[in-house]
């Protein structure tokens, strides 16, 4: 993979991958006191996720009767709402990509949402599979030009383009776990975090391990797996978010001192993210 990332203390960053990564001290331990997490040149404590507010994140009681009339006439037809947040593909931009079905039109408006949040879609593309329409955009920060590496930045734009989508398909409310919050329609049905959570660690080579994560969306679910991961010294490198419907789908690419995780590490980090994701901590101060 291209797009890297190194730790010194408290620090998390994406870098290149012909540049060198930087070793962290000697912990003598694996597991640390909480700390302050970062990526790149952005550094924020964790909790200032709380005060992230989209003006956009609001439900249209308008269109209520036409979601119920829909959902009534339709409801096993709505496809399964995809957004995934890529920092894989592109060595030199992030990429999204929006998935619906065939009912998401040129997303102009996410776009401009998007640049308002002081970004700038420099390439967008389209194609379709049998699972739809597939909306992809290589994005950038406008004062830098480079990927988004801040965990919140990231966050914030997944939330930005559900938001959009809630809008505009307003009947995609019901099949997002944001719809419960942000939505016109709450989810037809509730998922147990304990049944949804699943955690696999793999070796990827001599140097890295492949993370993969499942589990139960809700806002701030990035940072927060970001945070849990650095807690225990263990650096993501890249990876991969993907919100489908309910669930969120995580890939990523982690190493301790530039190594792959040997097996009591693993279970310390699958230990520690289970124990995370099965008592989040969110609250109605994070939306």
């Amino acid at each position: 993979m291209v797009a890297m990332a190194s730790a010194s203390g408290s620090a998390l960053r994406f870098t290149d991958a012909s540049s060198s990564r930087v070793i962290r001290r000697d912990v003598g331990a694996f597991c640390l006191a909480p700390r302050t997490v970062t990526f790149g040149f952005v550094d924020k404590s964790i909790h200032s996720l709380n005060r992230l507010r989209l003006s956009g994140l609001k439900s249209r009681a308008s269109n209520a009767t036409a979601v119920e009339n829909a959902n009534a006439a339709d409801s096993d037809k709505v496809p399964t709402p995809v957004v995934i947040i890529d920092q894989d593909s592109d060595p030199d931009a992030t990429v999204v990509e929006v998935t619906f079905g065939d009912r998401l039109g040129a997303l102009l408006d996410t776009m401009n949402a998007l640049k308002n949040l002081g970004l700038n879609v420099v390439k967008a593309n389209v194609f379709l599979d049998s699972s739809g329409k597939h909306n992809k955009f290589a994005i950038t920060k406008a004062d830098s030009g480079r990927k988004v590496e801040d965990p919140e930045l990231l966050e914030a734009i997944r939330l930005t383009v559900i938001n959009n989508m809630l809008e505009f398909h307003p009947e995609s409310s019901s099949q997002l776990a944001m719809g419960a919050a942000f939505g016109v329609l709450p989810p037809t049905e509730q998922v147990d975090v304990d049944i949804a959570t699943h955690i696999k660690i793999e070796d990827d080579g001599q140097d890295r391990s492949l993370l993969y994560i499942e589990t139960a969306d809700r806002p701030g679910l990035l940072v927060e797996l970001v945070k849990i991961i650095s807690d225990i010294s263990v650096a993501v490198e890249s990876g991969e978010f993907d919100t489908e419907g309910l669930l969120a789908k995580v890939k990523f690419h982690v190493s301790y001192r530039n190594k792959a995780l040997i097996k009591p590490l693993q279970q310390v980090l699958a230990n520690s993210l289970r124990y995370f994701l099965r008592r989040p901590s969110t609250n109605e101060s994070s939306f």
